[in-house]
């Protein structure tokens, strides 16, 4: 049986374009938020916990389901939401206690910009799937 792992991918418009959320993990590169979706839990309520428990973000509105893949990683079934920020600052840090706790530093990056090979190459298929899907 797969892993389920959920993927929120948070956006934010910006100027002419949509830009999506990303962080610098400081032992494993540029990442999108994703983490393990518990037993018994709902999909999009381990988007709100992940989100939170990675960003700090806190978000009351409802993200859009947008799909699943089993291509991501070996063993995994990914399932993907989107969320649109009204605002937020350009760049954080957020403390979490995951693996020991990690400082993570957030960015927003161009959703129409390649990923350059900071990113692992997980994350190149996640968001490839992403947009895939609404496009």
């Amino acid at each position: 049986m797969n892993t389920r792992k959920v993927c929120p991918i948070v956006l934010r418009e910006r100027g002419e374009g949509i830009q999506f959320l990303g962080f610098e993990h400081p032992l494993a590169g540029c990442q999108l938020v994703k983490g393990t979706i518990e037993p018994g839990e709902n999909d999009e309520d381990a988007a709100h916990r992940e989100l939170n428990e990675e960003s700090g973000l806190c978000l009351e509105q409802t993200f859009k389901r947008i799909g699943v893949s089993e291509k991501i990683a070996p063993g995994q079934e990914w399932v993907f939401y989107e969320v649109m920020l009204p605002k937020s600052a350009e760049r954080w840090s957020h403390h979490t206690e995951d693996d020991g706790g990690h400082e993570f530093r957030f960015f927003w990056s161009d959703l129409d910009r390649p990923l350059d090979d900071t990113w692992h190459e997980i994350f190149h298929r996640a968001l490839d799937f992403y947009k895939d899907r609404i496009s």
